[in-house]
Formats: structure tokens, C-alpha cells, sequence
């Protein structure tokens, strides 16, 4: 930044916004509430296991997943995950161009990671009930909402990305 040139206000709260939301939504439900169940899982003792390595890995893909769609959220959509400040644009790019919800799919690949890093079936059974929590909001909150504000739009974006696990291949179009 030159000297005696201010920073760009347009750029910055948007990022200010998604902090803030990522650091009460995601970050309590990836982090702080695991955080709690750490003292029945031993780690006081924990030690490396079997399976720490392969734990690492989703846990890496799920934070990188999360923060690049937060960023199409916040500069593509002009607006963040949360309900009271949801996004002007319809966001179908990245991430969002292979599920409808990469940021959950983000959070509970951090959470699966989670449980395989700490070797924790307690963990694991909380990622499954954060997925059913997520699932319910989307489909019966989420989902309604979209499509009352992005109308066909949004209709034709559903029909042409699953909601959680991507296709393989994109189907063909029909002549």
C-alpha cells in the first residue's frame, strides 16, 4: 500500500464478516466442541496411532475446501454463510460447481479427519449426528430459502449438482 493510501473498505469487511462467522459456526462445531471430548479421548497422553497420518489428510482438505468457498462467499456471492447475511449472488463456482454444500462436506471431512487422528469412535459418531444436523437445515431451511431468492436459477443448479457427494462424470445432455 502507497504511502498515504488507505486500505480498501470494500475488500476488507467482507473478510471481517467472514471471520467472524467462521470463527463461531464452523470453528465451534470443527474445533471447540471436539475440544470437549478431547479429556475422554486421552489427550492428556495422546500419542500417535495407526491412523494419524490418514486423519491429517482430510482435515487438510477440508480447511482448504472451507476457506475457498468462503472466499467465492464473500466476493462472488457478496455475503457469508450465515442466515442474516446470505449471499446477493448465487455461487456456483469452485467447489460449488461439484456439490451444493462444500462448506459442510469441508466441515465434516475436517471432523472425519478428526476422529481418525485421535482414533476416536466418539468423534466419528459426532461428525455422523453434525451431518444429519447439516443435512436437515439444507434440505428444509437452506434449500427453500435459495430457491425462493435465485428462483430457476437455482432450480437448474440443483438439478445439475448433487447436493453431497459429486458425480464422477457429468451426465450428458440430451439433444
Amino acid at each position: 500500500m502507497a504511502e498515504g493510501e488507505q486500505p480498501n473498505p470494500g475488500r476488507i469487511k467482507p473478510i471481517l464478516k467472514l471471520l467472524a462467522f467462521t470463527l463461531v459456526v464452523p470453528c465451534s462445531v470443527a474445533v471447540w466442541v471436539p475440544y470437549f471430548f478431547w479429556p475422554s479421548i486421552g489427550m492428556s497422553s495422546y500419542k500417535a496411532g495407526h491412523f494419524t497420518p490418514v486423519g491429517i489428510l482430510p482435515i487438510a482438505l477440508g480447511t482448504s475446501g472451507y476457506f475457498w468457498c468462503a472466499w467465492d462467499f464473500a466476493f462472488v456471492g457478496r455475503g457469508t454463510p450465515a442466515p442474516i447475511d446470505p449471499p446477493k449472488v448465487l455461487v456456483a463456482r469452485g467447489l460449488y460447481r461439484f456439490v451444493r454444500n462444500p462448506m459442510c462436506v469441508s466441515v465434516i471431512l475436517i471432523l472425519l479427519g478428526e476422529s481418525l487422528l485421535f482414533e476416536s469412535p466418539r468423534l466419528l459418531r459426532y461428525a455422523l449426528t453434525v451431518w444429519v444436523f447439516f443435512h436437515l437445515f439444507v434440505v428444509f431451511y437452506e434449500e427453500p430459502a435459495l430457491r425462493n431468492k435465485f428462483g430457476v436459477s437455482y432450480e437448474d443448479y440443483c438439478r445439475a449438482v448433487p447436493r453431497w457427494i459429486p458425480r464422477l462424470m457429468r451426465p450428458r445432455k440430451t439433444a
